[in-house]
Order: structure tokens, then C-alpha cells, then sequence
């Protein structure tokens, strides 16, 4: 696997004006002519790639210092698409804060004009996100989802946490070609400096953790109960950090567990109010007193910046911007209508690249 490493600082703000909107434009022509080209299949490929994602977004007029390049680059392609995604046949769904709460709507209006299954699409939305949430606890906290799929029901998720003690980013990306399972080593990748220690449920590693854990959430809560509180007394020194236990919140949460009884560790994970704290609780009486230990291997695979909007290294050039967008407008516009001698110079061009 090819690796890069470098800081990855968190930037607040937004892209200027002038350059989304022609960071709209610029994508919205890039991603027709790899549909056209390619289809869209291979571009979920490409766009699940951290390096073809960081490039694109550098393409686009982001450097190489800023966390908003994640955000910036899918609310840009997002925008780019929309009117034209029924003939693409490419769907943006989510975004960053409120807008990825709005994933599930995005995902059923989208559905109302492909012929994909929005429940489907929903769920591994839903379940995505809780892995990131409670499966895998490294101190990133998710502030974005965006959910991109087509109309053959693939799909990509590029999401994105911030950790404000130590002012990082880390971004995973996801992709549903070669998933085995949510809840076993499901990222295509994840780009972060190593965290270190991290609850990593869903490593292969984690396997047992999570048979017995699911086993726990079974039993009756008042004996699960008295088993946490054992280990809340032992676990000072442990990696697993039990904070802030809200001994009636997880005594309801173990009721549910009961009464529903998941038969698998997906089951479980996927469950309404089950968190990182309850997965935290069940993890450790798992180690401690039945002695299935769970994986603290922080998954990040390797590490770079997510571009700058600030004119490092050099400024956006706008000139040179506008002619890039024509030019490739005009190829789109004539490839339509069967000429696509501009197209095919472009591909010759690209074997120096």
C-alpha cells in the first residue's frame, strides 16, 4: 500500500465564494467525463481512495493543510450534480452538521427516481456511521457523513471526526465492493496520525469481544450490571477509559439488550441507544472476567493533510481555473454529439501525468 505522512491540523472557516463555485463547476465536468468514460462503479472506486480524493480536492483549488478539504470537496461535488444526478446515475447524499443528519431523507428523495432499495441504503448509512461512533473509539468525534452511491445500489461513504484536544481530523472512507461484514475490518482506509491505544471493536482480533459481548447484552441487566461495576473498580489503569457512566442509562440500555436479544454483534451495534459507553461497558467485562480481550490497534493506515483554502503553496490561479472548466465543458458538450476528439486528447495527456 502506498503511504504518506504528514500533519493533519483542523481548519475552521469556509471556502471562499468565488472559488466553490467553481469548485462546483470543475467537479461537476471531472465527475461526467469519468461517468462517461468509466461509469459510475469505477468512479465510487476512485472517489473511495484517499489518494484520488485528496487529489481531486487539490485538483479543485485545496492545498495541503486543511482539514476542510474533506467537506469543502463533497459539498462541491454534491452541488456540482444536482439537477443531473437521474442521468448520471450518481447520487450525494449528507454532508457536514446538520447536513448529515439529513442523510436518510436525502437517500428516500434520491430513491423516489433510481430503482435502488432506500432501506438498504439507509441502513449501511446508519450502521457506518455507528461503527465510527461506537465500534471504533480513537477520539474522533464525527461531524461529517457524506453518502455517495448509484443507481445500481453501490455505494461510498467518506466521513470525517475532529479530536479538539489535540486539534486533528481523521477521515475514513468506505466502500460496499469487498465488504465481508460492518463489524469486521470494514474500512478501505482511514487517514489520521496514529492515536495509539483505541477500543477497536471491530478488528478481526476483536472477534471473541464480540461473541461474548453480545452474549453479556443477553443475560438478565441486574447480573450484567453488577458485572460492570466489578470492573468499574478494576478497570484505573486500563485503556479502556469508563467516564461519566450513567448507571440508569445503561441499566435501561441492558434491558432493551435483554428483551431484544441481537444475535450477532452487528445486531447489537446497530441498536438505538446502544453507544460508545454501552460498548465500552461490555467490552471490558468481556476481557475482565471472561477473558475475551478485545483490540486497542488503532486501524489508521497511514496519514496526510487534507489541503488549504489559504494560498499555500501558491494562490488559485482564477484565469486559469475558468479556461480548465471551459475546456472541459466544451469537451463534455461535443462528446455528447459524438465528436470526442477533445476527449480522447485529454486521455492521451494523461500518460504524462
Amino acid at each position: 500500500m502506498r503511504k504518506g505522512i504528514a500533519n493533519l491540523p483542523l481548519h475552521y472557516g469556509s471556502a471562499p465564494r468565488w472559488l466553490f463555485e467553481r469548485m462546483k463547476l470543475l467537479s461537476r465536468s471531472i465527475i461526467e467525463i469519468m461517468v462517461m468514460e468509466f461509469g459510475t462503479e469505477e468512479f465510487l472506486r476512485r472517489i473511495s481512495d484517499p489518494f484520488f480524493f485528496q487529489s481531486f480536492g487539490c485538483v479543485l483549488g485545496f492545498d495541503w493543510h486543511s482539514s476542510g478539504l474533506t467537506t469543502t470537496l463533497c459539498g462541491a461535488m454534491k452541488e456540482g450534480i444536482k439537477g443531473i444526478e437521474k442521468d448520471l446515475g450518481l447520487f450525494i447524499a449528507g454532508g457536514k452538521g446538520k447536513a448529515s443528519r439529513k442523510t436518510p431523507d436525502d437517500i428516500r428523495r434520491f430513491g423516489e427516481i433510481s430503482s435502488v432499495d432506500s432501506n438498504k441504503l439507509i441502513y449501511a448509512s446508519r450502521m457506518v456511521a455507528k461503527v465510527d461512533t461506537a465500534g471504533l473509539q480513537d477520539g474522533y468525534n464525527l461531524y461529517h457523513h457524506t453518502f455517495i452511491f448509484d443507481k445500481n445500489g453501490n455505494w461510498v461513504v467518506i466521513q470525517q471526526g475532529m479530536n479538539t484536544e489535540n486539534r486533528m481530523a481523521r477521515r475514513y472512507h468506505w466502500i460496499s465492493e469487498g465488504i465481508e461484514s460492518f463489524v469486521k475490518e470494514p474500512h478501505k482506509a482511514i487517514q489520521c496520525d496514529s492515536s495509539g491505544i483505541v477500543l477497536n471493536m471491530v478488528a478481526r482480533e476483536s472477534a471473541d469481544a464480540q461473541k461474548i459481548s453480545v452474549e453479556i447484552s443477553c443475560e438478565n441487566p441486574e447480573k450484567t450490571f453488577k458485572n460492570i461495576e466489578k470492573v468499574l473498580n478494576l478497570s484505573k489503569e486500563h485503556p479502556i477509559f469508563l467516564s461519566d457512566i450513567n448507571s440508569e442509562r445503561i441499566k435501561k440500555i441492558l434491558l432493551r439488550t435483554y428483551e431484544r436479544k441481537p444475535e450477532n454483534f452487528e445486531e447489537l451495534l446497530g441498536m438505538e441507544g446502544v453507544g460508545p459507553k454501552t460498548i465500552r461497558a461490555l467490552a471490558l467485562v468481556s476481557e475482565i472476567i471472561f477473558g475475551a480481550k478485545p483490540s486497542f490497534k488503532d486501524p489508521v493506515s497511514f496519514s496526510f493533510a487534507h489541503g488549504g483554502k489559504d494560498g499555500h503553496p501558491y494562490p488559485v490561479n482564477r484565469n486559469v481555473y475558468d479556461r480548465t472548466i471551459g475546456i472541459l465543458e466544451k469537451g463534455i458538450k461535443e462528446a455528447r454529439l459524438g465528436n470526442r476528439e477533445k476527449l480522447e486528447v485529454l486521455k492521451r495527456l494523461s500518460i504524462f501525468y
